[in-house]
C-alpha cells in the first residue's frame, strides 16, 4: 500500500500534536492536512495547514477536504465546568458535522475518532461526557465511511518535544506508565494505531487500551 494522506484535528492539543509528531515521521503517512483554529506551530515537508474560525462553518462542497484516505480526529475539550447543550454542541455537532463534509468529497476515507475510556454506548448513562461521547461515537459507526474507528484512550504519555502538555498534567507522566501501566498508553501508540486502521485495519471498531496497544505494534 502506497503512504497514504491524512486530515488531522486537534494539532494544538495534547493528543493531537503528539499524533501529529509520529505522522510526520512515520514513513507510511505522506502528507498531513492540519485543520484547526490557530497555527500548529510547527514546518515540515509533508504538513499543509488549513485555518478556519469554526469547525461547523466548513463546507461539504470544499475541495480543499478532498483527496485524504483517512481523517484523525484528535480535537476535544474538557467538559468540566460545562453544561450538557453546549457539550454536545462541541463535541457531537462538531464532530459529525466535520465527519459528514469530509466524508462527502472522500468516499472512501477510514475515520478515527479520539473518544475517552469509560464512554458510553449506551447513551444513557449518569456521565454526562461520557452519555455525549457514546452518541458521538454511535452516529460515527452509522455513517458510511469505508470504516470508523473510536478510540478509548486512557492515560496518555506525550512524545518528547511536544509544547502543547498542561502543567498540571507533567507530574503524572512517569508515574501512571510505571504504577497502572495497564491503564495507559504513549500518543506514539496511538498515532502508530491510527494509521495502522488505514494499512491493515482492526476486527472491533472500538478500541480500548489494549486494542490501541495491539494495533500499534
Amino acid at each position: 500500500m502506497n503512504p497514504i494522506k491524512i486530515i488531522l484535528t486537534g494539532a494544538t492539543g495534547m493528543v493531537g500534536e503528539g499524533v501529529l509528531m509520529e505522522c510526520l515521521e512515520n514513513p507510511n503517512v505522506s502528507e498531513i492536512l492540519s485543520i484547526s483554529r490557530k497555527p500548529a506551530g510547527k514546518k515540515h515537508p509533508k504538513l499543509k495547514e488549513y485555518l478556519v474560525s469554526d469547525f461547523l462553518s466548513i463546507d461539504s462542497n470544499d475541495e480543499n477536504l478532498k483527496g485524504y484516505d483517512a481523517c484523525f480526529f484528535c480535537a476535544g475539550i474538557s467538559s468540566v465546568g460545562m453544561n450538557e447543550e453546549d457539550y454536545t454542541k462541541i463535541t457531537y455537532d462538531t464532530t459529525i458535522h466535520f465527519a459528514e463534509a469530509v466524508l462527502h468529497q472522500n468516499p472512501e476515507m477510514v475515520f478515527s475518532y479520539v473518544s475517552g475510556a469509560s464512554t458510553d454506548s449506551t447513551e444513557s448513562g449518569k456521565l454526562m461526557w461520557a452519555r455525549v461521547k457514546g452518541k458521538t461515537e454511535n452516529t460515527l459507526k452509522k455513517m458510511n465511511f469505508k470504516g470508523v474507528y473510536n478510540f478509548r484512550p486512557g492515560f496518555m504519555k506525550p512524545v518528547d518535544g511536544q509544547i502543547n502538555v498542561k502543567w498540571f498534567f507533567k507530574p503524572f507522566i512517569w508515574i501512571f506508565p510505571i504504577f497502572l501501566p495497564s491503564k495507559s498508553l504513549t500518543l506514539h501508540e496511538i498515532g502508530k494505531a491510527m494509521i495502522n486502521t488505514v494499512k491493515k485495519g482492526y476486527p472491533s471498531s472500538t478500541l480500548e487500551i489494549r486494542d490501541i496497544k495491539n494495533l500499534a505494534i
